[in-house]
């Protein structure tokens, strides 16, 4: 029983993180998975308006991430969408314009983490919600151990459009080592080592924040002792978890909105 289980997660490791073997086969997997990763966004109605935005590191320029442009509905994102932009916020790729946001935000975060691939943000409605509190996620389920001690606070700039590089890089400090960030009056940033697993994060961290407001509209939630936190954080806090649990998005997209892949 052990070796399959083990066999198995080797498996989805190899899915989750393919060995590079030709660039632009790379590039294409990547971009496919980020207009993916936003279509599901948009879906689940966690984008609105003009405002969010989710990258992807470029794998041959690692200087450069790929893009939503400015102003195109998340549901309707296709491959050929997509925008890629280099570290001075220039589009190399594409005709369409970035979202200055993106490249303040999303620009620092990347140099600030080279292991990091993917990063997502949008204004989603229990995210903005929480992060006026100015207050840490509780572990008051069982999912919310995914991020126990992987979540970090950052209110420098808290409330103003970022449009400086200077609040980014603050927001990347403050990031550290983990993979999930509020900012203060602002919402959620989510990382990963795939759009799959930070698109996942966002998605999960974006209902256990609406899960703790309702907790605490109705009383004082019981949180979960810090032994068992640690367990379901090695359970399902890993980058791979994280992949692994966005591939019925992917399934199902491929399924039925085909297009997205053009």
């Amino acid at each position: 029983m052990t070796d399959t289980v083990e066999e198995t997660l080797s498996a989805i490791q190899k899915q989750a993180a393919p060995e590079i073997e030709d660039m632009e086969a790379e590039r294409q997997r990547r971009k496919e998975r980020l207009a993916c990763g936003l279509r599901t966004m948009g879906r689940l109605h966690l984008a609105e308006g003009v405002a969010g935005h989710v990258t992807v590191r470029d794998p041959e320029f690692t200087d450069r991430f790929w893009v939503n442009p400015f102003g195109h509905n998340f549901k309707l994102m296709t491959v050929s969408d997509l925008i890629c932009v280099d570290h001075n916020g220039d589009v190399v790729v594409g005709d369409r314009p970035v979202n200055a946001a993106a490249f303040a935000i999303h620009s620092e975060l990347h140099k600030a983490r080279p292991d990091v691939m993917a990063a997502a943000h949008s204004h989603s409605m229990y995210g903005r919600t929480f992060s006026t509190l100015g207050k840490p996620l509780k572990m008051i389920s069982q999912d919310a151990t995914m991020f126990y001690n992987d979540i970090a606070l950052c209110n420098e700039g808290s409330g103003a459009v970022v449009l400086d590089t200077s609040v980014g890089r603050a927001m990347g400090e403050a990031l550290g080592t983990k993979k999930a960030l509020i900012h203060q009056n602002h919402g959620l940033i989510t990382t990963g080592g795939s759009v799959d697993a930070a698109v996942w994060w966002f998605i999960a961290l974006e209902r256990l924040c609406q899960s703790q407001l309702l907790a605490e509209s109705a009383g004082e939630p019981i949180e979960i002792p810090d032994h068992l936190c640690e367990d379901g954080y090695k359970a399902q806090g890993n980058d791979i978890a994280g992949w692994f649990q966005f591939q019925p998005f992917w399934d199902e997209l491929v399924a039925r909105e085909p297009e997205f892949l053009t």
